[in-house]
């Protein structure tokens, strides 16, 4: 293979990683943290004292973890009501309920 070659061969690779990599920061902005609306074990991260990150929450719904979902549905995402029948809604900061005891 000649050096032109290798060289547009490695600047095609360049460029494909650059626009991959731009996609991913894209669809990162249009996510955000949303506190209280993952089942245990499948947030993404934050959930409390004693847990490392993600996959760690062992409570449903557990206030202090969250999980990334599209920018602007937090609170628009259907969650049960608690036990008590108060309604369930996420949050973009951490909440107080439905932590483990």
């Amino acid at each position: 293979m000649s050096n032109t070659m290798k060289t547009v061969a490695i600047a095609s690779a360049v460029a494909a990683a650059l626009v991959g990599q731009t996609t991913t920061v894209a669809e990162a902005a249009a996510k955000e943290k949303c506190y209280g609306v993952s089942l245990a074990g499948a947030n993404d991260c934050a959930a409390g004292p004693g847990t490392t990150c993600a996959g760690t929450s062992t409570v449903d719904y557990q206030g202090n973890a969250w999980t990334l979902v599209d920018a602007g549905t937090c609170a628009e995402i259907e969650l049960p009501e608690m036990a008590d029948g108060t309604p369930r809604e996420g949050s973009l900061e951490e909440l107080e309920r439905d932590l483990p005891a």
